[in-house]
Parts: structure tokens; C-alpha cells; sequence
């Protein structure tokens, strides 16, 4: 089988492992307050590290990737990403915990754009949508496990149990290391055919106008990732064993999501999916909103996730698409630049919270979905939805 072939699998095994360690960082922060006798501002400080590095690294390797080879960056990101981590459970002294996090946050920011570029390169451009949404729905498979891997193997075997986050890297390096000749061939030979099929000119204006959509995206995604179960505690008076069981409900809907949206887009256009997935959200973000009947909003949540993540692979290409000399650099922002500034909004969500109630949430979520969803039907039509009237009616 050609690399081309495999593709799909080794890139979705990459982004898991990488985005394992982004789940599991958070799981780890009580055991690393018990363990060192940290506040909850000095663990904050760590996510805050985690995601401000890959929010300024990771478009100059999206940059890097668009002028060079950078195939080799593939294992080296998950080792670095993995290792960075697995050396957290080992940091007695907080600088160099934030060193071992901060690497870690530079591993995963390498391997977003330069995987997501091989993508593009490999895929036949009938699939990119199924192709993305593959790649996709690895990085969320991991997110999702990342907490119940760290957590039930610190439980275990103390704080040496970060340890277990190195068996996906070596995994990874097993599968990608061995076939580096032929990655580079593939990009060798792709690299000027990919862009002759697009119009060859980037298009910012475009790319702003998905950024809005994408950004407020990421702040409404990260405020239910972060909400969600605090939500089932305190508004519908359910445990907090049933808050996490809900909230890994959403995680796993929003991966059905993920590989959903793929076929979908491939069939019906990016825009559509992207709009579609948008404009369902806002109505059930709305029922949300207002239920305090826990079998209700259980039923409301598993759509929400669903609809949440279609239109993820979309957004992706469709920012190749509008930056085809740049499309490292549109990946690294739909795919990384995106999740910080999601990250960065969430404190802003809890001091509305801290000043009128977890309760004042929802709304709030419902108004930038509403926003969002605004934002999807100003976006301009990629060239083959032009010539394809249904793709653009």
C-alpha cells in the first residue's frame, strides 16, 4: 500500500497522539496539586502556558511547512508532545513543569499544520471532506480518552503513571518513521500539481471572514467543554460522577460528529455542511439554554455534539482552499490558533458565571451561536460550488 493509501490512518493515529496529551493535562492537574501543593491559580497558569505557546508557535510551522519538507516533524512532534507530558509527572520544581508543558504544547502545535498539509497533498480531491474528518476525528477520539487514560493510570501507579502517554508516540513512530522516504516523495511530487488545481491566489478576505466563524466556534465549543458538567451539577442537581459521565457523552458525540460531517461535505459542499451544522446548533444551544429537566437536556446535548463537530473538517479545507499557497499556515490557525483563543475565552465565561450565575452561561453560548451561524452565510463560495449551481443554492 502507498503511503497515499495509508494516509488517512497514519495521520488520524498522529493527531490522537498528540491531542491525547491536550485531555490529558487537564485530568492531571488535581494529582498535581495534591502531589506539590499547588493553588488552583498556579495550576491554571499551566493550561494558560500550554495554550499560549501553541497559539504563537504554531502558524510559523504552518509557515514552515508551505516553504519545506517537514515530514520529519511528524515523529519528532509526538515525541515532544508526548514527552513533554510524560516528564510533567516527574516536576517537582514548577519551572520545569512549565518547561515539560510548554514542550508539550510545542509538539502538539508542530504536528497539526504539517499533517493537515499532508492531507491535502494525499487525498483524492474528491474526499477531502472524509479525509479531514479522518484526521479530525483522531485528534477528538484523543482529547476525549486522554482524561480517562492519564487519570486511571496515575490512580494507579502514582505520578509516575504519565508514563503510559509515550506508548501512542512510539506507536506512531513505529508506523510513520519507516515510510519518510516515501512521504517525501509524495510531497516532492504533489507539491506544485496541488496548488495548479485551485486558482493559485490567496484570498485573506475570505480567510477572515471564516476565521470570525471559527473563532466563535472554538469560544462556544471550549465554554460547553468546560461548563457542561458544572451545569448537570448545580442547575439540574445531578452528581458529579453523572456531570463527567455526561460530559464525555458530548465528547464522543461531537467524534460521530467529526466523521458525519466529512461525508456530508463531500457529497453537499463545505459551505453547506458549515452552515447547516452552525444554524442546527443555535436552537438546540437555545433548548439548552432554558431546560432544568436532566432527561431533556441529555437528549438535547447528544445532537448538539453531533452538529457541533460536522462542520469541523469543512472549516479546515475550506481554509486550504482560501489560502492555497498558505495552506500550513490555514491549518495551523483553523487547527490550533482557533482552540486558544476558545481557551483564552473561557475564564470570561466564568466571571459572568462568578457575577450571575452558572445560569447566565447558555444564553451567552446561544447569543455567539447565533453570530456564528450569521457569519456562515457571508462566506465566499469556493470555485467548484460556483460552477456547481445545487452546491451554491
Amino acid at each position: 500500500m502507498g503511503f497515499s493509501a495509508a494516509f488517512p490512518r497514519l495521520m488520524s493515529v498522529g493527531h490522537f497522539t498528540v491531542d491525547i496529551n491536550q485531555g490529558a493535562l487537564v485530568s492531571i492537574l488535581p494529582f498535581l496539586i495534591a502531589a506539590y501543593g499547588y493553588d488552583y491559580a498556579t495550576a491554571g497558569t499551566l493550561i494558560l502556558a500550554y495554550n499560549l505557546v501553541g497559539s504563537i508557535v504554531q502558524p510559523l510551522f504552518g509557515q514552515i511547512a508551505d516553504r519545506r519538507y517537514t515530514g520529519w516533524m511528524l515523529p519528532f512532534a509526538a515525541v515532544l508532545a508526548c514527552g513533554g507530558m510524560a516528564a510533567s509527572g516527574f516536576c517537582s520544581s514548577f519551572p520545569l513543569l512549565c518547561l515539560a508543558v510548554m514542550a508539550g504544547g510545542v509538539g502538539v502545535s508542530m504536528m497539526h499544520p504539517v499533517a493537515a498539509l499532508v492531507v491535502n497533498r494525499s487525498a483524492d480531491a474528491a474526499r477531502h471532506g472524509w479525509a479531514l474528518s479522518s484526521f479530525s476525528f483522531g485528534g477528538s477520539l484523543g482529547f476525549a480518552l486522554g482524561p480517562v487514560v492519564m487519570s486511571t493510570s496515575v490512580e494507579l501507579v502514582g505520578m509516575a503513571g504519565t508514563l503510559v502517554i509515550l506508548i501512542p508516540a512510539a506507536v506512531l513512530c513505529a508506523l510513520v518513521i519507516p515510510r519518510l522516504g516515501e512521504l517525501a516523495e509524495l510531497m516532492r511530487t504533489t507539491g506544485g500539481s496541488a496548488r495548479k488545481t485551485l486558482s493559485g491566489k490567496d484570498d485573506w478576505k475570505a480567510f477572515s471572514r471564516l476565521c470570525c466563524t471559527v473563532f466563535t466556534r472554538s469560544v462556544i465549543y471550549h465554554g460547553l467543554n468546560t461548563f457542561v458538567a458544572l451545569f448537570w451539577v448545580y442547575e439540574l442537581g445531578r452528581s458529579k460522577a453523572a456531570g463527567s459521565a455526561t460530559l464525555s457523552l458530548f465528547f464522543f458525540s461531537a467524534c460521530a460528529g467529526t466523521l458525519l460531517g466529512g461525508r456530508l461535505a463531500d457529497r453537499f459542499g463545505y459551505r453547506n455542511v458549515l452552515r447547516g451544522s452552525h444554524l442546527l446548533m443555535v436552537p438546540l444551544l437555545c433548548m439548552l439554554s432554558v431546560t432544568r429537566d436532566v432527561v431533556w437536556a441529555t437528549l438535547l446535548l447528544v445532537p448538539l455534539g453531533l452538529v457541533m463537530n460536522m462542520g469541523y473538517s469543512s472549516m479546515v479545507v475550506l481554509g486550504q482552499r482560501y489560502l492555497p499557497n498558505r495552506m500550513g499556515l490555514a491549518s495551523g490557525i483553523t487547527l490550533g490558533v482557533s482552540v486558544t483563543i476558545g481557551g483564552v475565552a473561557v475564564p470570561l465565561l466564568g466571571r459572568a458565571a462568578d457575577m450571575f450565575g452558572l445560569s447566565v452561561v447558555f444564553p451567552i453560548l446561544t447569543g455567539l451561536g447565533v453570530f456564528a451561524a450569521l457569519g456562515t452565510l457571508f462566506l465566499v463560495p469556493l470555485e467548484e460550488e460556483a460552477a456547481d449551481g445545487r452546491r451554491t443554492r
